[in-house]
C-alpha cells in the first residue's frame, strides 16, 4: 500500500501516544521512522514497533525517559538512555554532545542503555547541521548475536552500524556515510520477509551454516545468520562497534553475559569535531568540493546511474516519496495494526485518524 507521508505521522504518533508517550516523545519517535522511510531505509521505520511494544510489555522499553549523566568531565560526556526510546534518549544526547562541542569545539559522546537508537544516520545528520564533523560507533547487547564472523558458521556479532559525517558546503549538503557492518542490517531481513521476498546470496546463511536466501532462517529456531560486510573487514570493523560502542561507554559488547533479553540495547560513542579549530573554513569546503566532483565526474559503469556520494540515494528517495507516497507492504501494516490493538488503540480509530487529513 501507499500512504502519504503526513498520514502516517498521524498514525505513528496515535499509536505511540496510546503505548504511553507523552505528544512530545510519539512526535520525536514517529518523525525518526517516518523519515527512515522516507530516505530509503523501510528496515528502521515503523515496523520496528511491533518489537518495540513486545519490549513496552516486557516492562524493557520504558516511555518518557530521559538521559542521566554518568560522566561530564571536559569533553567527555557518558550518559546512561534508563531503557527510554531510543531515538528520544539518543537525540537528546547528542544535542548534549553538541553543545558542548559549540563551546570547546570538541566532545566525546558515550550513551549506554538506551533501547534501539533507529537509523544511526539521523545523528550524523544534526551534528553536520550543527557544523560538526562526528564519528559514530553503535553496538547492539540485549538480543542473542545475528551476524556470523568471518569464516564462522553461526552468529556471534549483531549489525553494529557505524556512521561518518562532514558538514555542509556551499556547494554541497552534508557529506554522511551511514553503514552496518553486516552485508546487510536485520530490518533489510525483515523487510524481504514480509515482502516474501528472497536476498541475493552471500547475505545469509541456514542454521546449518550453509548458504541461504531465505530471509525467514533469521527467525527459525535455531536461526540462521547475517554475513559481515566484506569478509574479514565488517567483521574487524564490528568488532570494533564492540570495544568503542560497548566496552568504552560501559554499556557491554555483545559476549554471552550480555544476552540477557530479547530486546535491541544500544550503546552509541559518538565524537563531534569541529572542523574550523583544524583547518580554515575556507579550505575546508574546497577540499570537501573538489573530492566530491572529483569522485562523481568518474565515467558511470551504467549511464542511467551516475555515480553518487554518501547521502545522495536518500536525498533521491526522499524527494521521490513525499510527492509519490511510502511503500508499505502489507505483512507490516498488518503486524502495525496488531501492535495497536495491545495498547488499546482499534483498527476502527485507526481508519478515522487516516481520514482526518481527508
Amino acid at each position: 500500500m501507499l500512504i502519504d507521508n503526513e498520514t502516517l505521522r498521524r498514525v505513528t504518533g496515535a499509536i505511540l501516544e496510546a503505548g504511553g508517550s507523552t505528544p512530545e516523545e510519539a512526535k520525536i519517535v514517529t518523525d525518526h521512522l517516518v523519515e527512515a522511510h522516507l530516505k530509503g531505509h523501510p528496515s528502521h521505520g515503523v515496523g520496528m514497533i511491533p518489537r518495540y511494544y513486545e519490549a513496552l510489555h516486557r516492562d524493557e522499553l520504558r516511555p518518557n525517559k530521559t538521559v542521566s549523566v554518568v560522566t561530564d568531565s571536559g569533553p567527555l560526556l557518558i550518559v546512561d538512555g534508563n531503557r527510554g526510546y531510543g531515538q528520544a534518549v539518543a537525540k537528546q544526547a547528542t544535542q548534549m554532545a553538541i553543545a558542548k562541542a559549540q563551546t570547546d569545539g570538541f566532545a566525546i559522546l558515550g550513551l549506554r542503555n538506551s533501547c534501539h537508537i533507529g537509523r544511526v544516520g539521523t545523528y550524523g545528520e544534526m551534528c553536520a547541521e550543527a557544523g560538526f564533523a562526528s564519528i559514530h560507533f553503535v553496538n547492539v547487547i540485549g538480543r542473542t548475536a545475528i551476524v556470523a564472523p568471518h569464516g564462522g558458521t553461526d552468529s556471534r556479532l549483531s549489525t553494529n552500524p557505524m556512521v561518518f559525517a562532514v558538514p555542509a558546503t556551499d556547494e554541497n549538503p552534508p557529506f554522511v556515510l551511514d553503514m552496518a557492518t553486516s552485508r546487510i542490517a536485520m530490518g533489510k531481513a525483515r523487510v524481504a520477509m514480509m515482502r516474501e521476498e528472497k536476498l541475493p546470496l552471500g547475505y545469509v546463511i541456514g542454521p546449518d551454516g550453509q548458504p541461504s536466501q531465505d530471509p525467514n532462517v533469521m527467525w527459525a529456531n535455531p536461526h540462521g545468520a547475517l554475513m559481515p560486510l566484506g569478509e574479514h573487514k565488517g567483521y574487524g570493523m564490528a568488532m570494533v562497534c564492540e570495544f568503542f560502542a560497548g566496552m568504552l561507554t560501559g554499556g557491554g559488547t555483545l559476549q554471552p553475559e550480555n544476552q540477557t533479553s530479547d530486546t535491541t540495547t544500544n550503546n552509541m560513542l559518538a565524537i563531534l569535531m569541529d572542523p574550523n579549530r583544524f583547518v580554515e573554513n575556507s579550505y575546508m569546503k574546497h577540499e570537501v568540493d573538489a573530492m566530491i566532483a572529483y569522485a562523481k565526474g568518474s565515467p558511470p559503469a551504467d549511464p542511467n546511474e551516475p555515480v553518487l556520494v554518501a547521502g545522495e540515494p536518500e536525498r533521491l528517495k526522499h524527494a521521490a516519496m513525499l510527492q509519490d507516497g511510502i511503500d508499505i507492504e502489507e505483512n507490516t501494516w498488518e503486524a502495525l495494526m496488531a501492535a495497536a490493538e495491545t495498547v488499546g488503540l482499534s483498527r476502527q480509530k485507526i481508519a478515522e485518524i487516516q481520514d482526518d487529513g481527508n
